[in-house]
């Protein structure tokens, strides 16, 4: 399929970026934990024969897992290597996924298409979230539901929080609080029907250019000596090196309209 080319330097950084770390991001376990994905199979309750879209769909581990339903899924990300890596997934889990190179903002589905659209790790990526909301409401048909999982850190955490993230990754934006998140639903037109959140523990090293870990290993021991937890991750010393928590919500909005 021809590929869609990004639209901006920061499209261009994601796609650098997860060119770069496509077959890492996709083998890493944290990625695939078992009870957080779990929490989100749950909460995207999706049943054989719908049609669910996933956008920004990485190496497909959220697509696949939800294709093991009996759901017609697709999966959409604007990174070639990371639908390289999706199709892998899919053939060696034996299970059938359509997948798209595509922007988010920009989505090439018509109007009400899915009874299902979800979105995993991605809107603190995004520089106008807002925009693809927009975009899944556009695609989500009345009285399907809308699922939104990213980080989501403590206000008062926020600026630290991003300082941290956009040194580990430089396509990194800005991560919503859970009040933000609900604002941009509201704006949008939606009530949700489901919060929750949970904590994805991480190892710091995994995932770091060589050329950021100096200065991103300072500003975390710096956190964790100062014991007061500026960047909002519960960061710890630990035998294998320093370790955190990624602070994850889980938002689900229906569209408004008939109910499925």
């Amino acid at each position: 399929m021809t590929m869609t080319q990004p639209h901006s330097d920061h499209d261009e950084r994601i796609v650098a970026q997860f060119t770069r770390w496509a077959k890492p991001f996709a083998e890493l376990p944290i990625h695939a934990e078992a009870e957080s994905m779990a929490q989100i199979l749950h909460a995207c309750s999706v049943t054989a024969g719908m049609k669910v879209l996933d956008i920004a769909c990485g190496p497909g581990i959220v697509t696949c897992a939800l294709a093991q339903t009996g759901a017609q899924v697709v999966g959409i990300d604007l990174t070639p290597a990371m639908i390289e890596q999706a199709r892998l997934r899919a053939d060696s889990m034996e299970v059938r996924a359509e997948y798209y190179i595509g922007n988010a903002m920009h989505l090439p589905f018509a109007a009400a298409s899915f009874d299902r659209v979800v979105t995993r790790y991605s809107f603190h990526h995004m520089l106008t979230p807002e925009k693809v909301l927009a975009e899944m409401v556009r695609v989500c048909r009345p009285g399907g539901h809308i699922v939104v999982v990213d980080a989501t850190p403590a206000p008062s955490c926020q600026q630290a929080y991003d300082r941290a993230e956009t040194l580990r990754d430089p396509s990194h934006t800005c991560a919503l609080t859970v009040q933000q998140l609900l604002l941009l639903g509201a704006e949008a037109g939606l009530q949700p029907t489901l919060i929750q959140h949970y904590r994805l523990e991480a190892r710091l090293q995994d995932q770091v250019s060589p050329e950021d870990w100096p200065a991103l290993k300072a500003m975390f021991e710096e956190d964790i000596s100062g014991g007061q937890d500026h960047l909002g991750m519960g960061a710890w010393t630990a035998s294998d090196g320093i370790r955190f928590y990624f602070p994850v919500s889980i938002v689900v909005w229906v569209k408004p309209g008939a109910t499925l």
